[in-house]
């Protein structure tokens, strides 16, 4: 398949999108060796984790809806015991007007009764309202903050984002649980009730109709099955159709899309995916079907059996007329109950599946959460200092940081330069505590940062990224995260001239309130340069100890540079400053540049020094002169 923007008869045709496996450890299908028993021995473990979590989360809601199925299943009893008294005077002797007479009071009460699990069914629903959207929210949130809080590294481990992106599906499927538990726990109640009518009508009725439901069952669990293969088999696939979607549709990259020609070739990946994962869904229809015929036409050979058995009780009479037109309904009442027992028990059984991958997430998470030690850092440091530091990401053979060793003292402006991949980045991670080293230390005034509370170092630090975040929050929240220092916004505006953005700020809608995401009602924007004076704004707000500027004005003009450095230079006596930056004349202004290569600092001194030096320095700062 190919697309006239993207290919024509002189050029090769668009290539398709990779394919994606979830593999490893997570990529088995739990459900594959799941029988009935399997599900009817994890239901009351599902039962009562679903019961502790909406309990944590509306009381209230939970006894609403037990009282609601209790009184449902009363209901169902009352209707089917009542029927029974009315079918024998209905089907009596005497006449009409007698029969229905002494009829009257039972339909009187089935009335009622039937009236009464409507309106338990109701609230029921009520309840289901008022539990659910509580419930997932704070699933969701237990995700997010669970994803926040581990440590940087864990997203390089195999198999995290993996991991996340299930339990993001089981995030979604908490709201199942819920509507599972309740329609599961009334069919129970229901059957039971039903149950202890038909038994008491004929002891051969029940056996009957238990094995024209046991197909149901059988074929539920098949289904759950094949839905939860198809589901991991999708993972990947979905995973990553939903980044590049975010990524093809996302305005601030629409000129790239546009100017580059790329959109025929995105709607042609797109589609070659979403076909990919429809197939895998096409595949399975016909398996669920042959599941679905095979049980149902076993199901309704035992039905039959079951209604050919009541027959032939009532012509041989082995059970009165009216008792068996009782039977009639008591059969309907419970293989409807049954069913949905199954159904739903079967359905609670999948749904927990997604859950227990959300749960595994939460737990793994909750170990790679940092756990360092309890150690605070003083609130004015006046060194830092790293001894033979040594950090190798997950999966890599060559350390990124290798045996470093470094003295920064408080006043003084440290530039780190080097070629890409030579460690820069990662050593200022290491520095803020962001990173751990695998050897050696990182000593704060003393403190080691592996036995200190991360947040006491983080209160600490203020850092522009290389990739920054514009948060879709207002102008004012953009530099203060949600941690003002005052209820006026003195200081606010006092990071904004010293960046240089009084005037961009000014011609905003509603300036400071203004909202920074144009994509919604209201929102403006700002231009990649705008953008990233306020990131550093940001870094100046926070008034810390140590302050980490990362390529900060890759994307500024001459204007806004200058004034970035100059509020640089005014503000580093009160604290330590590391630049890390490509832009070799910047380092003019540090009292000391590190070159890295490899992993290893190979030269360091003044810009004037190491200029003359004739060393990795010299040379890409000729280089940047030749260009």
């Amino acid at each position: 398949m190919t697309h006239a923007s993207t290919a024509d008869e002189n050029t090769p045709p668009p290539p398709p999108p990779a394919t994606l496996e979830f593999g490893g450890k997570y990529g088995k299908n739990p459900l594959a060796d799941a029988g009935f028993g399997a599900m009817c021995r994890r239901l009351p473990s599902v039962l009562a984790h679903t019961a502790r979590m909406a309990w944590a989360v509306d009381r209230t809601g939970v006894v609403l809806l037990l009282a609601c199925q209790l009184l449902t299943g009363l209901a169902a009893a009352v209707v089917l015991a009542f029927t029974a008294q009315a079918m024998t005077h209905i089907l009596g002797s005497g006449t009409v007007p007698e029969r229905l007479h002494g009829a009257l009071p039972a339909l009187i009460v089935v009335t009622a009764a039937a009236a009464a699990g409507r309106i338990t069914s109701a609230l029921s629903s009520y309840a289901d309202g008022r539990i659910t959207p509580l419930l997932t929210t704070e699933a969701d949130i237990a995700l997010v903050a669970a994803v926040c809080r581990v440590e940087t590294a864990a997203y390089g481990e195999d198999g995290f984002a993996d991991r996340q992106e299930a339990a993001e599906v089981g995030v979604t499927r908490t709201r199942m649980m819920v509507q599972d538990a309740q329609r599961f726990l009334s069919a129970l109640i229901r059957m039971i009730a039903a149950s202890g009518v038909i038994t008491a009508l004929h002891p051969l009725m029940l056996p009957l109709l238990l094995l024209a439901v046991l197909p149901a069952g059988a074929g539920a669990v098949l289904s759950a099955r094949v839905d939860y293969e198809t589901h991991y088999l999708n993972v990947g696939d979905r995973n990553v159709r939903s980044m590049m979607r975010w990524w093809a549709t996302y305005s601030r990259f629409g000129d790239e899309v546009r100017a580059n020609g790329m959109t025929g070739y995105l709607v042609f990946w797109y589609r070659s995916l979403s076909d990919r994962i429809d197939q895998r869904t096409l595949t399975a229809a016909p398996r669920l079907l042959r599941i679905v015929l095979t049980t149902s036409a076993l199901g309704g050979v035992f039905l039959l059996c079951t209604w050919a058995t009541l027959a032939w009780l009532a012509a041989e009479g082995r059970v009165a007329l009216p008792v068996a037109a009782t039977a009639v309904v008591a059969v309907q009442t419970t293989l409807a109950a049954l069913g949905q027992f199954v159904i739903h028990g079967a359905a609670m059984f999948h749904t927990s599946l997604y859950l227990a991958d959300m749960r595994a997430f939460l737990d793994m998470a909750a170990e790679r959460a940092p756990r360092r030690g309890e150690l605070t850092i003083p609130e004015r440091v006046e060194e830092i200092r790293l001894d033979e530091v040594v950090y190798r990401y997950p999966g890599k053979e060559e350390p990124a940081v290798a045996g470093v060793s470094l003295a920064l003292r408080r006043g003084e402006i440290l530039a780190i330069v080097g070629e890409n991949g030579s460690g820069k980045s990662t050593l200022a991670k290491l520095i803020t505590g962001i990173l751990l080293a695998d050897k050696g230390r990182v000593l704060w005034d003393g403190v080691d940062l592996a036995h200190a509370d991360p947040d006491a170092v983080w209160k600490r630090t203020a850092l522009v990224p290389q990739n920054f975040a514009c948060w879709p929050l207002r102008a004012r929240e953009n530099i203060t995260l949600g941690q003002p220092k005052s209820f006026d916004d003195t200081p606010v505006w006092d990071v904004v001239d010293a960046v240089g953005m009084r005037e961009a700020i000014e011609k905003l809608p509603r300036q400071l309130d203004t909202l920074l995401a144009k994509e919604l009602w209201g929102g403006a924007e700002l231009s990649g340069g705008q953008w990233q004076r306020l990131v550093c704004a940001r870094a100046l707000y926070r008034r810390t100890p140590l302050l980490i500027l990362d390529e900060p004005t890759s994307q500024m003009d001459a204007r806004g540079e200058h004034a970035i450095f100059l509020e640089i230079k005014r503000i580093a006596a009160e604290r330590m400053t590391i630049v890390v930056t490509h832009q070799l004349a910047n380092t003019r202004l540090a009292d000391r540049v590190l070159v890295m290569d490899q992993g290893r600092i190979v030269e360091q001194g003044t810009y004037d020094e190491l200029v003359h030096a004739g060393g990795l320095f010299a040379e890409l700062v000729a280089l940047a002169d030749d260009r």
